[in-house]
């Protein structure tokens, strides 16, 4: 125990409508597949946990492997705001993992969990309900003198008995348990059934008004997030959830969408989290870029189509007053304000704002004469582009795809294994005026390399983003997305190669090619303004 445990529960003291966010991204996320993190990966996460400023972080599970302790470990000697926790079963050997794991920690919460359902208690466990109550008192008590706070868990609550939950749940709280978390560890209940469940644990509970009740929901049936309010409305006063909703199976409560709810949903729910929401996007981006799992297009919160917009009605609306079709600033999440993607489904509205945010001073008629055009392009990609809509108004519209001066001839990447030789790549591009140049350049690595050479040919100083990659194994092709930032502005770009290499770079060479193409017309404004002048 450490010494100033007193201090530590005077300070976590809070307010009956404040709701503490358990955050489990780095155990039960990473236990997903396709999510599984080295331990550089966990502090990156970590650190934009610590960020948003979430209550507590469940840093992994100490006994599952040496690689998942030092991961604790590491997480509890550099994260010094939020709770750290680790995971054990009900024994000694898993509970003294967790303990030797977070001993850097300056707040530790050890989180221990038992089967108490029938299926638990006959299928895996082998064990008699005593048996488990007598575990239950025995080593919860004996993990409280190995940390700040203890959480207990029977797993697949939602599936017991209520009487012997009730059993479960007095067992651990007089053996010393400050939490008591009640997990669906299957995703099977529903929001009536878990509100009623939570009422019914703080009204029979002996000692439920020393603990803090928690809600576990997973997304098998798609409810993980409106069974977690729910039991928020039922008395819980911690969720435990995870970025992007990642988890096991489906998936566990989506962190920045319970957070959002109960910000946006205030009059309602009436509650607070402590959570920074400015900063939710940047963690939800991080956690995308390590595990390599990009966030879906239509992902709630944090998507690139949360805050777009591309229905002719909608983007009228949104430009009139975004407060019509939008209850959230997509600012209060850390994205950038909100979209107007203009496509097929764009109106007049949307043409002539965007026209005007590059600069164009155009008139109604303007926007009637290339309407047409504007359309007949939209069907022909999903997006149009702002390189393409200058081409519109200046009356060299295209529908080839390509924008901008530059075409991608050769790119040749290079790594030396000497020690001591940086990578290199080697890139030729041809201007529209025939010309070809080439450049050699040095690079942290030769993609980041050919990026440099790029941008030196086009003397456009571009600055890679995202990017996306995608194999087409029927095509035999890679597909490449990138967003590439110029001047603070935004273009993207896209790449269809054999090799993964090439698609990479023919998408940043696109996406610079918007930015010299509207370059070129701003400079030809300018000149034609101080002409008139």
């Amino acid at each position: 125990m450490t010494t100033d445990q007193t201090d530590i529960s005077d300070v976590g003291a809070k307010p009956d409508n404040h709701v503490k966010i358990f955050d489990t991204t780095l155990r039960d996320g990473e236990q997903a597949p396709g999510f599984s993190m080295s331990t550089d990966a966990k502090l990156i996460v970590a650190r934009a946990l610590a960020a948003l400023n979430v209550d507590i972080i469940e840093a992994g599970f100490a006994a599952a492997s040496p690689g998942d302790a030092a991961a604790i470990s590491a997480v509890a000697t550099e994260i010094t705001g939020p709770t750290i926790c680790s995971l054990s079963r009900l024994n000694d050997k898993d509970i003294e993992a967790s303990a030797r794991a977070l001993e850097p920690a300056r707040h530790k919460r050890i989180h221990t969990f038992i089967g108490t359902s029938p299926t638990h208690r006959d299928a895996k466990l082998k064990m008699t309900k005593d048996e488990i109550i007598e575990r239950i008192g025995r080593l919860v008590a004996f993990a409280v003198p190995l940390c700040d706070e203890v959480e207990f868990s029977p797993e697949d609550a939602i599936r017991t008995e209520r009487d012997y939950l009730i059993e479960a749940v007095n067992t651990a709280i007089e053996a010393g348990a400050t939490t008591i978390n009640i997990p669906d560890t299957v995703g099977y209940t529903t929001p009536e059934e878990i509100v009623d469940l939570f009422r019914f644990l703080k009204e029979n509970a002996k000692g439920a008004e020393k603990v803090t009740f928690s809600t576990h929901c997973h997304d098998d049936l798609g409810m993980a997030v409106a069974n977690s309010l729910a039991a928020v409305r039922g008395g819980a006063r911690q969720i435990e959830c995870a970025i992007n909703g990642i988890g096991e199976r489906a998936g566990n409560c989506s962190l920045e969408e319970a957070v959002m709810a109960i910000k946006t949903r205030r009059d309602f729910f009436n509650l607070e989290t402590q959570i920074e929401t400015e900063k939710i996007y940047p963690a939800s981006l991080a956690l995308a870029r390590v595990t390599h799992n990009p966030i879906p297009r239509n992902k709630a919160i944090v998507g690139k189509n949360a805050f777009a917009h591309e229905s002719g009605i909608h983007q009228h609306g949104v430009l009139a007053d975004k407060r019509t079709y939008e209850i959230m600033d997509a600012e209060s999440v850390g994205m950038p304000a909100n979209s107007i993607v203009l496509g097929k489904h764009s109106g007049k509205h949307a043409v002539r704002a965007r026209a005007e945010a590059l600069g164009f001073k155009i008139s109604p008629q303007k926007v009637e004469d290339i309407f047409p055009d504007f359309k007949k392009l939209a069907d022909t990609t999903r997006e149009v582009t702002d390189a393409q809509l200058v081409k519109l108004i200046t009356g060299n519209s295209a529908v080839d795809g390509r924008m901008g001066p530059w075409r991608m001839r050769r790119s040749d990447l290079h790594i030396d294994m000497e020690e001591g030789t940086k990578p290199y790549a080697r890139v030729t591009l041809e201007h529209d005026s025939g010309e070809q140049h080439t450049v050699t350049h040095e690079g942290i690595g030769p993609i980041d390399a050919a990026f440099a050479a790029v941008c030196a040919i086009t003397d456009v100083a571009g600055r890679i983003k995202t990017i996306d990659l995608h194999h087409e194994a029927e095509e035999g092709v890679v597909r490449a997305d990138a967003v590439v930032t110029v001047d603070g502005r935004d273009y993207s770009g896209k790449g269809k190669e054999v090799d993964i290499a090439d698609a990479a770079v023919a998408a940043f060479v696109a996406a610079i090619n918007q930015a010299a193409a509207i370059r070129a017309v701003g400079e030809a404004n300018y000149s034609n303004e101080a002409a008139a002048s």
